[in-house]
């Protein structure tokens, strides 16, 4: 089973997002970045998925050089190979990623065995576009799958199941195929001291990626407003009693 993983490098989650003062990109000075949860979910399973058939393991990245730490990171946790799509660091949009990714994936299985299997995050941690694995599958004619949770292949077929209000369902799909996973399908690995040094060592394949225009154009970002919340201080001790009966008899528990 030969297995692609698509991730992206985010923000890190809870991370305090700052605009730049023109509100068309955010300030990163300080901000550090990671995989998407759903991502690297994917990472893991697509190990555990080459562990037990077989086979080999590829993740790619389409982002600046910098995105190459997410690729390290993924190669430690026991990836065989990385690739990285080198931009300038501007976002694209998620038909010119997607387009990207296809031109790679076309370039990647030209030279050797097809993927069985192209893994995506549900949906990435900043823009939450949930497009991109649907348009790389549309683009290669291969199913997809969304909000996948657990995954089970056979020779030639995979089942993919995913959850629904009631329970879950099953989707059946013919191999090669396209899944887009969910975070809590597993819980990724903690890289091992060896990993992490083998990673450092590994060589990541460049492939220039040729930007496709005429799709969505960023004008402005918004920060939605900031909750605001008040902490008081009651007191020390036996001197805080007082204060703390008259909070209750004002909320009504007294």
């Amino acid at each position: 089973m030969n297995v692609l993983v698509c991730v992206k490098r985010v923000p890190s989650p809870g991370a305090k997002i700052v605009l730049t003062e023109d509100g068309t990109a955010i300030d990163t000075k300080h901000l550090g970045f990671t995989v998407s949860p759903h991502e690297e979910c994917a990472v893991e399973e697509a190990v555990r998925i080459v562990a037990k058939q077989g086979g080999s393991s590829t993740v790619l990245s389409l982002g600046p050089p910098a995105a190459e730490e997410q690729l390290r990171t993924a190669l430690s946790m026991g990836v065989d190979r990385a690739v990285l799509l080198p931009t300038d660091g501007d976002e694209w949009d998620p038909r010119a990623v997607a387009a990207a990714i296809t031109t790679a994936i076309r370039t990647l299985e030209g030279e050797g065995e097809p993927f069985d299997l192209v893994l995506f995050g549900n949906e990435s941690a900043d823009a939450g576009n949930f497009q991109v694995g649907i348009r790389v599958a549309y683009a290669l004619g291969r199913p997809v799958v969304s909000g996948v949770k657990a995954i089970e292949s056979s020779a030639g077929a995979a089942s993919f199941h995913r959850g629904v209000a009631d329970g879950f369902e099953v989707c059946e799909a013919p191999l090669p195929a396209v899944a887009a996973v969910k975070e809590g399908i597993n819980v990724p690995r903690y890289p091992a001291m060896r990993g992490r040094i083998m990673a450092a060592k590994a060589t990541i394949r460049h492939l220039e990626p040729e930007r496709r225009t005429n799709g969505l154009t960023m004008l402005r970002l918004r920060q939605p407003v900031q909750e605001e919340t008040e902490t008081v201080i009651l007191g020390s001790g036996a001197e805080a009693a007082p204060a703390v009966v008259k909070v209750m008899e004002q909320a009504g528990l007294l």
